[in-house]
């Protein structure tokens, strides 16, 4: 079981995300405001930080950026979910630190696929820092 930080401001997205992260067995914990969304990430420590790009307040870049500056949160994976994607955005989207960009409307199966990718590749980050201490 994955702890995952799911970072959205619409009720109904947060609410699929999270039931759908639920039902394949992850632990979840939604943040609708921006603002808040750093502090949570402190305080739940994820194995995955799943964020909205379009925010109010604080941006998914900006909120990414936030997460690569602390040393508890820099090497968590972090997968960037918008419905805007225009020319030039996943280049800086995985600039700013994502590790994956997945579009909305999304499908089930990427999102699902994306999320079992990535925790694989942190747990495998994880394990080999963990093994040179």
């Amino acid at each position: 079981m994955a702890k995952i930080l799911v970072v959205e401001d619409n009720a109904l997205n947060i609410k699929l995300f999270c039931d759908l992260l639920t039902a394949h067995g992850h632990q979840t914990e939604p943040v609708t405001d921006s603002r808040e969304a750093l502090q949570a990430a402190l305080a739940f420590l994820p194995d995955l930080v799943i964020t909205d790009i379009q925010l109010p307040y604080i941006t998914g870049i900006e909120l990414m950026e936030l997460l690569r500056a602390e040393d508890e949160l820099k090497n968590v994976p972090i997968m960037a979910v918008t419905a805007y994607a225009a020319a030039g955005d996943e280049e800086r989207i995985r600039a700013a630190g994502a590790q994956a960009y997945v579009s909305k409307p999304i499908s089930v199966m990427r999102f699902a696929e994306t999320v079992d990718q990535l925790l694989a590749a942190g747990s495998n980050v994880e394990g080999s820092s963990q093994d040179n201490q």
